[in-house]
């Protein structure tokens, strides 16, 4: 592995729920300049200890905030709209940008997303979340499909497998993850083609698979708790999270090829110019992550961001928090957004006063 020195910091994130938490956490120097270069942020999803992480860069200074959503889960990315999935609940937040420079440190920020509403789903188990062209796409872990979401209901139910026999609340397959092409869902990745309840379970290590949707056509299989695909100049990329590695998948032969073997459990992963950002993860519950062949390597791993270079397949920069923080689920990047504050569902435990906005009076 190739990257640049570590520097330091502890960061006090402090909430109801955790109380004191210290999250300490240490990153390559590159970091900084490599999203300066792309003129982005990153978000990163840790249901664990139930907060969103803020990347962004200020002065050539890399900043960290953190923000408690309750089992923070999936994240998609929109125009000037952020979704957010959790224990309950969905949110969504919206882009003020006539604000960010009256928030936080004086004209510290580019971007000021708000809370503006939620959508109350009750435990569906969400994991991914993606706009689609038309409406949020939603992976319905829970109830095995992929679903939308409506006023007048929990969820609407838009796809599931074609091995999956009926609409229930029994985790059948582990349907985890989507990739979008031109706003529609076209892959999924699922950990077995079962059809009863935790049935993925015993063959977990070697049964995973993607999908097409809405097909339901296997495109590769054989992973190990495969997640995250991704879709980008038509090439497919997924996590072979079971093995710690980062894989390319040949739509023609469905033959997988690794890019990169990572230094955690992967999960999350988001394409940015020449660069993968992958989430990375600590196993520790056995129930779950027990059997899998990353656990040979259970002692070495890590829980961060690993920056991958795609054009050479190695790690060039790592962002790893060494207490606070056990896994990450998603990875976000926020394109043309330097350094965005955020205010979540609850604001003063993380920190911040309240804001309210209101329209301009009337002349």
């Amino acid at each position: 592995m190739s990257q640049s020195p570590m520097q330091s910091n502890p960061a006090s994130s402090t909430s109801e729920d955790t109380a004191h938490r210290e999250v300490r956490y240490q990153y390559t120097n590159n970091l900084a300049p490599l999203l300066k270069q792309l003129g982005s942020s990153l978000i990163l999803s840790t249901y664990q200890a139930g907060k969103l992480v803020v990347v962004g860069v200020h002065d050539d200074q890399l900043q960290l905030s953190f923000h408690n959503f309750e089992r923070a889960m999936g994240v998609a990315v929109g125009h000037k709209k952020i979704a957010v999935g959790g224990k309950d609940w969905i949110y969504f937040l919206k882009n003020a940008p006539e604000l960010a420079a009256q928030v936080g440190p004086a004209n510290s920020h580019d971007a000021c997303f708000l809370i503006r509403g939620a959508h109350y789903t009750s435990e569906i188990s969400v994991h991914e979340l993606a706009w689609g062209q038309e409406q949020l796409v939603v992976t319905n872990t829970r109830f095995s499909c992929l679903c939308s979401l409506d006023n007048h209901y929990s969820f609407v139910p838009e796809w599931r497998p074609p091995f999956i026999s009926a609409l229930a609340p029994e985790d059948r397959c582990h349907l985890n993850g989507v990739a979008l092409v031109n706003g529609q869902p076209k892959y999924a990745t699922v950990l077995g083609q079962t059809d009863t309840s935790g049935g993925w379970r015993p063959d977990k290590a070697t049964q995973g698979c993607v999908l097409e949707v809405p097909t339901g056509r296997v495109v590769a299989q054989g992973f190990a708790m495969p997640h995250s695909p991704r879709v980008r100049d038509g090439q497919l990329w997924v996590l072979d999270s079971g093995r710690g590695e980062m894989k390319s998948i040949d739509l023609s032969s469905g033959k997988a090829q690794k890019i990169a073997e990572l230094p955690g459990y992967p999960r999350g992963l988001a394409l940015a110019g020449q660069f993968a950002f992958v989430g990375l993860s600590k196993v520790r519950e056995t129930a779950t992550f027990g059997n899998l062949p990353i656990c040979e390597r259970f002692d070495d791993l890590k829980c961060g961001l690993a920056i991958v270079d795609l054009q050479t397949g190695k790690q060039i920069g790592l962002l790893e928090f060494q207490s606070g923080v056990d896994e990450i689920f998603d990875v976000q990047v926020l394109p043309g957004v330097r350094n965005p504050f955020f205010s979540g569902p609850y604001a003063i435990a993380d920190g911040n006063p309240p804001i309210w906005t209101v329209p301009p009076p009337q002349s």
